[in-house]
């Protein structure tokens, strides 16, 4: 089997500034790259000033790495930053393994299966007026069994050329039914659409938080959702596993997504949480820079049997 290999680097820099001194509240950050046989973290690299009382690490409920700080003292500034370079393998066919009984939709999960993805099924979104099922629906041939990875790269793809990509620095999710309204959003609400959509057929899916790399060669393809941090959603398959599908940039898949959280919900994937103890008008402002980069020695190859 064929694979794809890149190595990306990425700094996430979160600046914080104050009016005058404030204390801390613990600052939960999940930034760490999940690792594993396509995704291995090569080095990692968290800086924060002013230097917490107490920096510690544990796995949530869905494996993700988390680092929270405590703090002491009062400061007019806080700067978290966050360096890591992983290595990308991605095999040409994701989801080429599909077990026979989930190739044509609609299947159902085996009995040992189901307990474990039921929560990753259940919708978070209301839906009174049916305006989610009618969408997707509209996808699946009446009367007629559909190729399951067709239908979720026709979903895909049917968010990519559908609808407008707009950067939105507001917090939170549009709900689907706004995204619907809208027809435009940014890549964490097509991630939800799409989340969704799946759940409404009774597939699982579940949120994921991470950074996309954007190349930037004459010839190299367009990505949208650079410069920051970057959601798409996994869906999973029986015989495949949890597969990526970025209705961002229609990616089933791909060396240029860098996975770091996954979550049922997608509050459960935010990359920094905290809170500072003062008057509303002390905050002077966040900013916020992400860079990925593919270092230019490490030119991307094709491996055989990685």
């Amino acid at each position: 089997m064929q694979s794809g290999r890149a190595i990306l680097n990425v700094r996430h820099l979160t600046a914080y500034r104050y009016a005058r001194p404030v204390e801390f509240g613990d600052h939960r950050m999940m930034m760490r790259p999940r690792d594993g046989h396509d995704q291995r973290l090569l080095s990692s690299q968290l800086d924060i000033e002013p230097e917490p009382r107490r920096l510690r690490w544990l796995y949530d409920t869905f494996d993700n790495c988390v680092a929270i700080a405590s703090f002491s003292g009062a400061w007019t500034s806080l700067t978290i930053e966050n360096r890591f370079t992983v290595e990308r393998i991605v095999d040409d066919q994701p989801g080429g393994e599909i077990d026979p009984r989930a190739q044509f939709f609609p299947f159902s999960y085996a009995a040992e299966e189901l307990p474990d993805v039921a929560r990753a099924i259940e919708r978070l979104y209301g839906d009174p007026a049916g305006d989610l099922d009618r969408w997707v629906r509209q996808f699946l041939a009446p009367g007629a069994t559909t190729l399951t990875s067709h239908l979720l790269m026709t979903l895909t793809y049917a968010i990519k050329e559908g609808f407008s990509y707009e950067r939105r620095e507001a917090p939170g999710v549009q709900s689907p039914r706004h995204t619907l309204e809208r027809r435009r959003g940014s890549c964490r609400d097509f991630a939800v659409l799409m989340m969704e959509a799946a759940r409404a057929l009774g597939i699982a899916a579940r949120f994921v938080s991470g950074y996309v790399y954007v190349p930037n060669g004459d010839g190299e393809p367009v990505r949208l959702g650079g410069g920051a941090t970057h959601a798409w959603c996994q869906i999973y398959l029986p015989g495949a596993g949890w597969i990526e599908f970025d209705p961002t940039n229609g990616l089933v898949g791909g060396k240029d997504l860098i996975r770091v959280a996954v979550a049922r919900d997608p509050v459960q994937a935010a990359p920094l949480t905290g809170a500072y103890f003062g008057d509303a008008g002390d905050e002077l402002g966040m900013e916020v820079s992400v860079e990925v980069t593919q270092p230019k020695h490490a030119e991307r190859v094709t491996l055989a049997g990685a």
